[in-house]
């Protein structure tokens, strides 16, 4: 048999998941929002509202490169990516993200993104896979933005993984 102090202490536990809960939603609301922005930015191919969505500090990882540090460093390597592909146009960009934490100011996620560019020239469109992990920061203004971004290639699904 549960005694009265067992009893509040389960009552306490449930209370105290149902206040954090309800804290995190605010977060992962915010974060979606982030998600949205990211997806919007990355399908215009606009380096201005993409790089809006990184920290001043922000550090981007990706293979075989150098670590890209700051936001000024990520505003020039995507100037130079679109540079290099003028006259492209992103057809197609997909982001899923997956098990949002989010503590205080600081969240993470990992997605899985799927794109296709149309290039110019008759050359045939490059298609992509990529797995990242994201660190997000809440800014004083409560926007979220990118602190750390881990990018890298990831396979192309089975028919079976993607056939509904």
């Amino acid at each position: 048999m549960m005694t009265r102090s067992g009893t509040l202490f389960l009552l306490s536990l449930h209370v105290g998941v149902v206040v954090a809960g309800e804290a995190r939603a605010p977060a992962r609301a915010g974060i979606e929002d982030f998600n949205r922005a990211l997806t919007a930015a990355t399908t215009a191919m606009d380096n201005t509202a993409t790089v809006a969505l990184w920290d001043d500090d922000s550090v981007s990882l990706l293979p075989s490169t150098p670590p890209i540090v700051g936001k000024q460093a990520i505003a020039r390597f995507l100037d130079d990516v679109t540079a290099t592909l003028a006259g492209a146009r992103m057809a197609t960009f997909e982001m899923k993200c997956f098990d949002v934490a989010a503590s205080g100011d600081w969240a993470s996620e990992w997605c899985e993104e799927h794109q296709v560019v149309e290039l110019p020239n008759g050359k045939p469109p490059f298609e992509g896979w990529g797995k990242m992990l994201l660190v997000l920061h809440r800014g004083a203004d409560g926007k979220w933005r990118m602190q750390r971004e881990m990018w890298n290639q990831a396979r192309a699904p089975d028919r079976a993984e993607v056939s509904p």
